[in-house]
This record gives C-alpha cells, sequence and structure tokens, in this order.
C-alpha cells in the first residue's frame, strides 16, 4: 500500500483508445492505493472494447477489468467530467500526451509522461502476445510503485 502523504487527490491515466494501457494503469493503482486516490482512465479515441488479453495479465495480479467501459477524454468532457479538477494526467502513449497538454492548458494540472509500449499487434502465438502485454503491465506496475 501507497504512503498517502505524498499522493495526488486524483489522477487520470490516458492512452490512445482506452483499451489496453490505460484502463492497466487504472487498475493497478486502484490495488496500490485503494481509496486513496480518485482514479481514471480515457482515451484518445474510441473504437475498441476492453481488451482481452488486458484482462488476463491483469487479473494475474488480482486486478479486474472485465466491467471496464471504454470512454475518450471528449466523452468525459460531455458527459460534465470537469478534466481540470485532477491534479495529475499521466499519458501512457504520445497521442494521449498531447492531447492532455491540450486540455490542461489553461489548468494548473500536472502531466506526466509514461512511456509505455503497445503490446496490440506484438507476438504470432497466444503465448508470445500475453507476454507482450505482461510487459507493458509489469512497465506500468514499475511506474506505479516508483511514482506512488
Amino acid at each position: 500500500m501507497a504512503d498517502n502523504k505524498n499522493l495526488p487527490g486524483s489522477v487520470l491515466f490516458c492512452c490512445d483508445y482506452n483499451a489496453v494501457r490505460s484502463p492497466m494503469a487504472e487498475g493497478l493503482m486502484k490495488k496500490h492505493v485503494g481509496q486513496a486516490v480518485y482514479v481514471q482512465s480515457a482515451g484518445v479515441k474510441n473504437d475498441l472494447e476492453i481488451d482481452g488479453f488486458a484482462i488476463t495479465v491483469c487479473r494475474e495480479m488480482g486486478v479486474e477489468l472485465e466491467r471496464h467501459r471504454v470512454r475518450t477524454i471528449d466523452e468525459m468532457i460531455e458527459w460534465g467530467d470537469d478534466l481540470e479538477s485532477y491534479d495529475l494526467v499521466i499519458a501512457l502513449s504520445p497521442a494521449s500526451q498531447r492531447r492532455a497538454l491540450e486540455f490542461t492548458r489553461f489548468a494548473s494540472i500536472e502531466v506526466e509522461y509514461w512511456p509505455i509500449i503497445d503490446p496490440t499487434g506484438l507476438g504470432d502465438t497466444r503465448e508470445a502476445k500475453l507476454a507482450a502485454y505482461r510487459q507493458a503491465r509489469d512497465q506500468i506496475w514499475a511506474h506505479i510503485q516508483e511514482r506512488f
């Protein structure tokens, strides 16, 4: 469990589609900090559902992603989420970093970029694909443990 005194009040993880990296980060962060931090995730684009390999490799760590609903940053804004109320935005892809810097331009929100590999399309077999997703998951987990 994380040390609460240095935690932000809220964190938004973002990536390209909110189907692999950012939902994994959201789930892993919640596992790490519990209810101490408000955590959400979003993508730049929305034409995918939560990825089955992401669900599988997170389940291996006791993180449940089956009920995750994919959403974009624009949808969050449309639904009335005040993105300027987040203390920290963590971008997991170059496109999401650009988008985060756009919507935080006039707000005092810290934006961090964590270069996490995109495991989609990697590996020819199920085991090779799972290995790529585990690598992305483990990169995210290491960043979370180091940062929080």
